[in-house]
């Protein structure tokens, strides 16, 4: 009955598809949040979340789980807890553990057919890319958001074809070399030069950073044959 207004525009085959699938995301801040929460209402019933952290008062500008209630709880926590209010059938994974090389690979004792990587570690980055391409797992990973105000410049790209964004630049040093196609959200937008080294943040490009990482995973799923 909750999906009643998905089926007036997605067949019940694709339905299906959809409830099926596992995703794994990486980050629960600004972008993984809202990323999370498109997933979860468009039905897709797996659902591993990873992030070591707690909420904090300064993630109240941009982070669609944080409320001043929860500030101090683990963000897997919360974000169970808002999976299950929105679908109580949902299986839910949670994995509050920073992710390095030393523990990867306990990421994939689960089935996973697709990864959302909103995490903001550039090492954990490439650890993740590596391991989706070795296990030929679709990833999409979110490039920086921060300093920026203009989600309408945000797309969906290859790797290799990005600009204006530092963390892009890195990655696409380090895979260079790779004939499989590395999709990734990035910015045409440049951002705006601050002297601290922590980035300012909106709530707008973040949630539409999410938003695109769910989209392509939804889109991938459904016109699968």
């Amino acid at each position: 009955m909750w999906l009643d207004r998905l089926k007036k525009i997605i067949s019940e085959d694709k339905i299906n598809k959809l409830n099926s699938k596992t995703v794994l995301i990486i980050g629960l801040g600004g972008v993984g949040g809202h990323a999370l929460e498109a997933i979860v209402r468009m039905g897709i019933n797996n659902i591993i979340v990873v992030d070591n952290d707690v909420f904090d008062i300064t993630n109240l500008n941009r982070q669609l789980l944080s409320l001043n209630s929860n500030v101090g709880r683990l963000k897997v926590d919360v974000a169970k807890e808002r999976i299950l209010d929105i679908n109580r059938d949902c299986n839910v994974t949670c994995i509050p553990k920073f992710i390095d090389e030393s523990n990867i690979s306990e990421l994939f004792n689960n089935k996973i057919d697709y990864v959302i990587d909103a995490c903001d570690t550039i090492t954990t980055k490439v650890l993740l890319i590596n391991e989706c391409l070795n296990r030929n797992i679709k990833i999409i990973s979110s490039m920086g958001t921060g300093n920026k105000l203009h989600p309408e410049l945000l797309e969906i790209i290859e790797l290799k074809k990005t600009t204006y964004d530092p963390i892009a630049k890195v990655l696409r040093n380090k895979f260079k070399n790779e004939k499989k196609k590395i999709m990734v959200i990035c910015s045409k937008e440049k951002g705006i030069s601050i002297k601290d080294r922590t980035p300012g943040s909106t709530s707008l490009v973040p949630s539409v950073a999410g938003i695109l990482c769910a989209s392509y995973v939804v889109n991938d799923i459904l016109k699968e044959d």
